[in-house]
C-alpha cells in the first residue's frame, strides 16, 4: 500500500527539473487520423455521391491551405481531415463532413461565404459560417471576445446541432495536438476547454468526448499532478486486477444461470474525475473507492431492473447510492440505473444498467440521432431533450443583446446539476439546483412567470424566493394585474427566468417613456399653435420621415421614447415639426399659441404634465426633497433618466435650473392622486423604554405607513432624534400625522425634514 501516493497533488518539481511532457505516444495516432485515405475508409455508411462530395471539399480545402503548416510542421490540411474523421465516427452526413474539411477556409484563407455557396451550396456554407470565429471584430477583454464567439456558435448550433458537433471535434483534435503549441498557451486553452467545451459535450450527452477533453485539459494544465495520479492509478489497477476479474466472472455466471443475454463492460474513473473528487472532498487517493465500475448492457428496460435485482442478491448495496435515471432521465437524455455494491474484500464497485440504445445515447448524446435511427419514443425523447436546451439558449439570445449578460445566462445553464419537481398534473420539470418558485413559473411559460403572484409547494403557501427540492409538487398562483418585480433578479437561478424578467422590465420602462414623450411633444406643439400631432398615415409620411432625419431616430416610437427619457428636447422637436407641417399647408392657431405660451411660468420651456402617482418607471420622485401632493413642484428631464420631480424650493433643483433650464417642464398634481407618497420627518423624544413603539403606534393610527426608521446611537442622552420616512396621501395628511405625534407625552418636537435651502 505504501507504494501508492496517499495525497495528491503531492509531487512537486525539484529545482531545475522540467515537468513531464504529455504523452508523446499519441503522435502516431494523430498522424494516422490525419490521413485522407484513413478518412475515406470510414465513409462506408455514405453513398457514392456523398463520398464524391466529401472528396471535392477535401480538394478545395487542400488547395486553400496549400503552403500552410501547423506548429508540429505538418501540412495544415491534416487538421481539417482529423476533424472530419472524428465527425465520421459519429456517422454525420456528407454536408457536416464537408463543413469539417472547410471549417478554417473562410477564416484563414480568404475564402468568402459566397464562394462556398457557389461551390458547395447554402447548407454547407451556413455550417462553415457558424464555425468561423469573429476575427474581424474588436473587443475590450478576452472574456467578452469569448462570450461573443460563443454566442455566434450557439446561434448557429440552435439552428443546426451539427455545428457544435464539428466544433467539439475541432477542439478535441486541437487538444490532442496541444503539445506542439507553445507551453505559454497551454493554461489558457486547457482552462477554456474545461470551462466551455467539456461542459457542452456533457450537456449534449457526448460522454466519450467529454471524458477525453477533461483528460487532455488536465494533462496540459497540471502535468505533474496528472503524472503522479496516473502512476498511482496504474499501481492500483495492477493490484486490483484479480478482484475485477473475479467480479466479472461471478456476474457473467449469475446472468448465464437465468439465461439473460448481457454485455459486461469495465469502466474506470477518469484521472480528472478522481482529481476533482479528491480536491472537492479533501480525500486522499486511498479514500477514493469508486475508481472501478461495470456497465451491464441488457436487451430491454425491464431487463435493467431484473439485472439490478440479481446484483443486489449477489452483493450488498451501499445505502443511498441507488439512482434511477431511466424513470427520470437527465437533462441531456442520459438514462441508466446506478447502484454501488460492496464487492469482494470490501471494495465498493459501481454498476450501471442500461439498454444498447441507452448506451449509445450515453456515449454519443445528440450524435446518436445520426448513429442510431431509432423510431421509438426513447430515441425521440433523447433528441428532444438535447434540442430543448439549445432552443432555450436561442430564446435568451433573442432577448439579450449584451455579450457579457448572455454569457452569464449560459454559464448558469451549462452545468446540468438539476432538481426535479412536479406540476400539479404530475409532469416532471428539471431545473438548476437552487432554483426557486419563480424559475419554475418561467420554465412553464413566460406569461405564467410574468403574472405570478403566489405559489404553493406540496399544498402549502410559500414565499416566491423559496428554493425547490427534489419531489416537490409546485403550484403557481397568477393574477392578471401582477407584473415581474425587479427584486426577483436577486434570487432566480435559471438564465431563462433572468432574461425574461429583464426583458419585461425594459419593455415596460420603454412603453412608459414612449407614452410620456408623446404627451410632452403634443403639449410643446400646442405652444406652437397646433392642436395635435399629425397621424402616422400615407398623407403625413413625408413629414415624419423628414422629422426623423432631423432628430436622427429610426422610428416615431424611438423618437417619443427619447423625448420621454430626456434625450431630445420636446420644444426643439416641436418647432421643427411646426416648420414641416407649415410646408404642407398646416396653419397655427394664434389663440391656442398665446394661451399655451403665456399661462406657464416663463422659465419653463416645455409643456406640462399632470401627476397622480400611477405613471410607473418613467417618472421618479427625487429623494433629495421627496415632494408630496400639495407641494409646489417642477419636473426635470434628465438625460436618459426620464422625468424627475423636485419640490420647487429644492436647492438641487434650483442649481439644475440655473445650469440647464431648457430641461425643466411644468408639472402639477392631479385632483385625486392614486397612491401614497414618501416624505421624511424628524421626531425628537425623551429617551426612554418603549418610546419608539409608542411613536410608531401613533403613526399607524394616523394611517401613515412607515417605510424606514433611523435613530441616534447616543443611547445615554436624555433626548434623541427619530428619523422616519413615511408614506402619506398629501400635505393635509402629513400635518394631521404630525399633530397627533405632538400630543404624545414623550414627543418634544415633530417636523417635516426638508433639505437645506427649503
Amino acid at each position: 500500500m505504501n507504494a501508492v501516493p496517499n495525497h495528491l497533488p503531492v509531487a512537486e518539481p525539484r529545482p531545475g527539473e522540467r515537468p513531464p511532457l504529455p504523452d508523446a505516444s499519441a503522435a502516431a495516432a494523430n498522424a494516422a487520423a490525419a490521413s485522407f485515405a484513413a478518412l475515406m475508409d470510414n465513409l462506408d455508411y455514405l453513398d457514392s455521391t456523398s463520398v464524391e462530395l466529401v472528396r471535392q471539399a477535401y480538394r478545395f480545402a487542400d488547395e486553400a491551405h496549400l503552403g500552410q503548416l501547423r506548429n508540429s510542421g505538418e501540412p495544415y490540411i491534416t487538421h481539417p481531415i482529423a476533424v472530419a474523421a472524428q465527425c465520421a465516427t459519429w456517422k454525420l452526413d456528407a454536408q457536416a463532413l464537408m463543413a469539417a474539411l472547410l471549417h478554417d477556409a473562410m477564416e484563414d484563407c480568404g475564402v468568402t461565404k459566397s464562394d462556398l455557396i457557389d461551390r458547395f451550396g447554402a447548407p454547407v456554407a451556413e455550417l462553415v459560417d457558424g464555425l468561423t470565429k469573429l476575427d474581424k471584430l474588436q473587443f475590450d477583454t478576452r472574456e467578452e471576445n469569448q462570450a461573443e464567439s460563443f454566442r455566434k456558435m450557439l446561434l448557429a448550433m440552435a439552428r443546426d446541432v451539427r455545428v457544435i458537433l464539428i466544433k467539439l471535434a475541432d477542439r478535441t483534435h486541437n487538444m490532442r495536438t496541444l503539445s506542439d503549441m507553445p507551453r505559454s498557451k497551454w493554461g489558457r486553452i486547457s482552462s477554456e476547454t474545461l470551462e466551455i467545451y467539456a461542459p457542452i459535450a456533457h450537456r449534449l450527452g457526448l460522454n466519450q468526448t467529454y471524458r477525453e477533453l477533461q483528460d487532455l485539459a488536465f494533462r496540459h494544465l497540471h502535468p505533474w499532478r496528472y503524472a503522479t495520479l496516473a502512476k498511482a492509478v496504474g499501481k492500483a489497477r495492477n493490484r486490483r486486477r484479480d478482484l475485477v476479474q473475479k467480479v466479472q466472472a461471478d456476474v457473467d455466471a449469475a446472468f448465464a444461470r437465468i439465461g439473460m443475454p448481457v454485455r459486461l463492460a469495465g469502466r474506470e474513473k477518469t484521472l480528472y474525475a478522481i482529481y476533482q473528487k479528491m480536491t472537492l472532498k479533501h480525500l486522499s487517493f486511498a479514500q477514493v473507492t469508486d475508481i472501478y465500475g461495470f456497465r451491464v448492457i441488457v436487451p430491454s428496460i425491464t431487463d435493467c431492473y431484473t439485472a439490478l435485482g440479481i446484483l443486489h442478491q449477489m452483493y450488498k448495496p451501499v445505502p443511498g447510492k441507488f439512482k434511477d435515471h431511466i424513470a427520470i432521465a437527465k437533462l441531456n437524455g442520459y438514462q441508466s440505473l446506478h447502484t454501488t455494491l460492496v464487492g469482494p474484500s470490501g471494495v465498493n464497485i459501481e454498476f450501471q444498467m442500461r439498454t444498447e440504445e441507452m448506451h449509445l445515447i450515453a456515449e454519443a448524446g445528440v450524435a446518436a440521432h445520426w448513429l442510431y435511427k431509432a423510431q421509438d419514443a426513447d430515441g425521440a425523447t433523447a433528441e428532444r431533450l438535447g434540442t430543448k436546451w439549445l432552443q432555450s439558449l436561442l430564446d435568451i439570445q433573442n432577448e439579450t443583446r449584451d455579450a457579457a449578460e448572455f454569457w452569464d445566462h449560459v454559464k448558469v445553464d451549462l452545468f446540468p446539476d438539476a432538481v426535479y419537481v412536479f406540476t400539479p398534473k404530475s409532469q416532471i420539470m428539471a431545473l438548476p439546483r437552487g432554483a426557486t418558485v419563480v424559475d419554475f413559473a418561467y420554465a412553464i411559460h413566460s406569461n405564467i412567470g410574468n403574472h405570478t403572484s403566489g405559489a404553493k409547494i406540496n399544498n402549502e403557501q410559500v414565499p416566491l424566493r423559496t428554493e425547490l427540492k427534489n419531489g416537490d409538487v409546485v403550484e403557481i398562483i397568477t393574477t392578471p394585474t401582477a407584473t415581474p418585480n425587479p427584486a426577483w433578479l436577486g434570487f432566480v437561478r435559471s438564465g431563462r427566468a433572468r432574461s425574461k424578467i429583464r426583458h419585461h422590465l425594459k419593455t415596460l420602462a420603454q412603453t412608459e417613456s414612449e407614452s410620456l414623450g408623446e404627451k410632452l411633444l403634443t403639449q410643446a406643439l400646442r405652444a406652437e399653435g397646433l392642436e395635435q400631432l399629425p397621424e402616422s398615415d400615407d398623407a403625413t409620411q413625408t413629414i415624419w420621415e423628414k422629422l426623423l432625419r432631423f432628430t436622427g431616430n429610426r422610428s416615431r416610437s424611438e423618437l417619443m421614447t427619447d423625448i420621454g427619457l430626456g434625450k431630445r428636447i420636446a420644444t426643439i422637436v416641436a418647432k421643427r415639426l411646426m416648420v414641416l407641417m407649415s410646408e404642407h399647408g398646416h396653419r397655427p392657431d394664434a389663440l391656442l399659441m398665446t394661451r399655451e405660451r403665456y399661462t406657464s411660468h416663463e422659465t419653463v420651456s416645455q409643456g406640462g404634465v399632470t401627476l397622480d402617482g400611477s405613471e410607473g418607471a418613467s417618472i421618479k420622485y427625487a429623494h433629495c426633497c421627496r415632494p408630496i401632493p400639495g407641494d409646489s413642484i417642477v419636473g426635470y428631464l434628465g438625460r436618459g433618466e426620464g422625468l424627475v420631480v423636485h419640490a420647487t424650493a429644492c436647492a438641487i433643483a434650483n442649481r439644475l435650473q440655473n445650469k440647464d433650464s431648457e430641461r425643466f417642464i411644468t408639472v402639477d398634481w392631479a385632483e385625486e392622486p392614486t397612491r401614497m407618497f414618501e416624505t421624511r420627518i424628524i421626531v425628537t423624544v425623551n429617551n426612554g423604554k418603549g418610546v419608539l413603539a409608542r411613536v410608531a403606534a401613533d403613526l399607524a393610527r394616523s394611517e401613515a405607513d412607515i417605510t424606514h426608521v433611523d435613530m441616534d446611537d447616543e443611547t445615554a442622552l436624555d433626548t434623541i432624534d427619530l428619523r422616519f420616512i413615511i408614506a402619506v396621501r398629501d400635505q393635509t395628511h402629513l400635518e394631521s400625522a404630525l399633530r397627533n405625534l405632538r400630543r404624545t407625552p414623550a414627543v418634544l418636537r415633530a417636523i417635516r425634514s426638508l433639505p437645506q435651502g427649503q
